[in-house]
C-alpha cells in the first residue's frame, strides 16, 4: 500500500445512498485507513458477528453496477482478474471497524 496518506479527502464526497442507507465502499475506508481492501474484508470476516447486514453487506450485482457507474468508475467489463462486489459500511458498520482495525490513520480526519 502507498505509504503517502490522502490528505484532500472530503468524507462527505464517498458517502452513497443504497438500500436507503448512508453507506462507504470497502475501497474508500481501505483509503482512508491506509491499508489494502482486502484488509478490510480480512476484519469483517474474522469478526462477523460484528458485522450484522444492519452495518455492512457485499453489494449485489445490479447494485454494484449502479454505483460504479454513478461513480464514473465504468472499467467494470475491462478490468483484469475476477471482479468482486464490494462491500459497504453503514455509519455503525464503519464505528465497529474502527474498533478492530490496528491502525489510528482516519483520527487524522477529524
Amino acid at each position: 500500500m502507498n505509504e503517502v496518506i490522502e490528505k484532500n479527502i472530503v468524507i462527505e464526497d464517498l458517502i452513497y445512498e443504497i438500500r436507503g442507507k448512508q453507506v462507504m465502499l470497502d475501497s474508500d475506508l481501505a483509503r482512508l485507513y491506509n491499508v489494502e481492501t482486502k484488509r478490510i474484508n480480512e476484519a469483517v470476516r474474522r469478526d462477523q458477528e460484528k458485522f450484522p447486514e444492519r452495518f455492512s453487506w457485499i453489494l449485489d450485482n445490479e447494485e454494484s453496477k449502479k454505483l460504479l457507474v454513478a461513480i464514473c468508475d465504468q472499467k467494470i467489463e475491462t478490468r483484469g482478474g475476477k471482479y468482486k462486489n464490494p462491500r459497504v459500511f453503514t455509519e455503525q458498520g464503519v464505528a465497529m471497524l474502527a474498533t478492530i482495525l490496528k491502525t489510528k490513520v482516519l483520527l487524522e480526519y477529524f
